[in-house]
């Protein structure tokens, strides 16, 4: 075992999954919801971009449902990307199960 070859190829992976995640932060998911009610915009790396609301939700007499309504599509936007970016990084890494971010130390 060629302990230099392992380390270079460790930089080189790290390398890799950095790159992956400055372009999974620039990659977005939309999620509509309530019927295309409510969108939301969010980034693989989970930054919520946008959200567009249809007037005819807003009611003064029930702000809780639209409250809820708002806070599905931005937990679905989320989760979209979570999953899009776990399947990005297990193609790079080919499912050695490394934590996101890489290895420690690197």
């Amino acid at each position: 075992m060629n302990i230099a070859k392992l380390m270079k190829q460790a930089q080189q992976m790290q390398a890799g999954l950095a790159e992956k995640q400055e372009e999974l932060a620039k990659q977005t998911v939309d999620v509509s919801v309530g019927g295309d009610k409510v969108k939301v915009t969010a980034t693989c790396a989970g930054d919520v971009l946008s959200i567009k609301i249809d007037p005819s939700l807003v009611d003064p007499d029930d702000v809780g449902f639209l409250e809820e309504i708002v806070l599905k599509g931005v937990r679905e936007a989320l989760e979209q990307g979570r999953e899009k970016s776990a399947a990005e990084m297990k193609k790079l890494t080919g499912g050695l199960g490394l934590p996101p971010g890489g290895m420690p130390g690197f």
